[in-house]
Formats: structure tokens, sequence, C-alpha cells
């Protein structure tokens, strides 16, 4: 659909907006009616609905803005999690045997995708399942031999983050026999353990904003307040549009569009923070998760693949290949 990605679905399917709409073009149709002024006109012309309104204002910006700050937060650890591969790979490719060094990466990338499969256990869950992720991911760079899956078989991967730690702490096993093999020395298994544990840290961090967020009882105020205003405002905009010798068609037109933009901002706004806390479904605007688990497997296979110019030879270009 035309709409997919964009606020107007939102809009269009909440009763609320539609609510407000009716009550408006309700009153308008009964002040266009009759050639009198209701008492009720004088009533309500000494209410200030505009302080209700600055307060939803506020508490709606607020919000977004917590929101926001989340989904950049998380998508900081999404990134940092695959730097911290990358990284891990060059280090390997430079310092290790081949056979180790590749050994490493792998277990390194199966860590990053179980980690993604985890957040099913936690929060909103995510569209990511051992069966149609993990598994696909394995079979198609093999990261695990089917041994090594043998002895991850007492995790459920789609239930629990633990599946990611012994990949991790697999990964800090590998980096520290190859320091007993004389592969690398202590300052360089150091080095390899900063950035592996820097790795987890990131991946905790998104395990912590998913487990906790925004409080149901500041989300359910908002809810509850748009509910209260947006039909206020909607009373309030159709008394003031004129009533008797002062109706004007071309007025009511223009009050009911700022009825429409009032409901855009009322709503746009809380369901855009809604749609932040959660950036790891499968809506449009959440997170390229798959992006990046191609990417930095992509990123990986040129790391490790990469090939110089044989000492002396002509043009002594550097050539890079994937496995």
């Amino acid at each position: 659909m035309f709409w997919s990605g964009t606020c107007l679905k939102e809009i269009a399917t909440d009763s609320l907006v539609w609510a407000t709409i009716i009550i408006y073009v309700g009153i308008r149709i009964f002040a266009n009616s009759i050639d009198y002024v209701p008492e009720s006109v004088q009533m309500l012309s000494k209410t200030n609905i505009g302080i209700l309104g600055g307060f939803l204002s506020f508490f709606l910006v607020l919000f977004v803005n917590q929101t926001n700050g989340r989904f950049l937060e998380m998508y900081g650890f999404s990134k940092a999690c695959s730097g911290r591969i990358q990284d891990v790979a060059g280090l390997a490719k430079t310092q290790l045997p081949s056979e180790v060094g590749e050994k490493l990466v792998r277990h390194f990338n199966a860590a990053h995708i179980a980690g993604y499969v985890g957040l099913n256990a936690i929060g909103m869950g995510s569209p990511y399942s051992k069966t149609f992720f993990f598994d696909h991911y394995n079979a198609e760079s093999a990261l695990l031999t089917p041994g090594e899956l043998k002895v991850l078989g007492h995790h459920d991967m789609d239930n629990s983050g633990l599946c990611m730690k012994e990949l991790v702490t697999w990964c800090q096993m590998d980096v520290a026999q190859a320091r007993k093999d004389g592969h690398i020395d202590s300052y360089q298994e150091k080095y390899m353990h900063d950035k592996i544990l820097a790795f987890r840290a990131a991946m905790d961090g998104m395990y912590d904003y998913t487990d906790q967020p925004p409080h149901f009882f500041y989300i359910h105020f908002l809810v509850l307040l748009s509910a209260l205003y947006l039909p206020l405002f909607a009373i309030d905009t159709a008394y003031a549009g004129g009533w008797g010798a002062e109706k004007s068609l071309g007025l009511d037109l223009l009050q009911g569009i700022i009825v429409f933009l009032q409901c855009i901002f009322v709503v746009g706004l809380r369901s855009l923070g809604t749609k932040m806390i959660d950036p790891y479904g499968d809506d449009l605007e959440d997170l390229s998760v798959i992006n990046y688990v191609e990417g930095t497997l992509e990123i990986c296979r040129t790391i490790m693949g990469a090939k110089q110019a044989a000492k002396g030879a002509s043009g002594g270009t550097t050539t890079t290949g994937l496995l």
C-alpha cells in the first residue's frame, strides 16, 4: 500500500480520529440547520481547552524524545556488535593461523545471530527464530559443525539468550587456546578478549533495553489524555465556528482542517513513540537486523579471504577474495 511506513495507516485506522471528526462535523451540521444561537455557546466560550492541549503536547514530545533516544541507543548497540566482530576478524586474519582464525570468526558470527534469536524471550519478542533465522544462516555460511550444534542442543535458543552467552565464551576459549599454543602473546590475547567482551556488553545492552520498555502507566496516561482531549478540542472548535448570522462554510472547512491536523499531531506523535519502543520487530520502521547480519558475514568473508601479492611481484597491488 502507498501508506506503508508512513503515519497515514495509523491515523486512518484510529477510531479516536474518526470519532473526533464526527463530533466536529455533527456539531457544525446542527449549527447550519438552525438560525438561532444556543445558550450552550455562551457557556462554552468561557472554557479554555488550550491549557489541556499545552500539557498534552509537552508530554507527547517528551515521550517521543525518550523513545527516540532508546531507538538510537539500540541502533548503536547493533552496530557495535557488528563492529567488534569485524575487529576480531581482522585480528584473527593477521595474527592467527588460518584454521584457528576461521574457527574463532565462525563462533563469533554464530553468537551474533543467536543473540538476535534470543530476543524472543523478552519484551515484545522478535520475528527472528532459530528455525528460520539461525538455521538459515548456519546452513548458508557453515558457522557451526553438527558436533558443535549438538553441544548447544540443551539451549532453547528461541526463549533464552544463554546460547549467545555460551558462544561468546567459546570465542574466549578459542583466544585463550591460541595463546597457549603460542600463536599470540598475552597482550594480543587481552586485546581480543576486550573486543569479545565489548560485543557481549553491546548485546547485553540490547537485552536490557528490550526487557525494560517505558512504563505502561506513562503510555496509558498519554492514551487516556488523548482520548479526552481530542473530542473536547473538536467540541470547542465546532462551537467557535460561528452560529446564526455568523455562520460561514469557508470557516467550517478551515476549522475542520485544524481539527484534522490536531488529530494528526496527537495520534501521530503517540503512534511514533510507540513504534520506536521495540526496534527489533517486523515493522518497516524497525532496525534492519537482516542487513546487519548479512553485512557482517560478507565483511568477515572479505577479511578472512584477503590476499596480498607475493613479495617482489610486479605491480605490488593488494587483492581480496571471498572464502
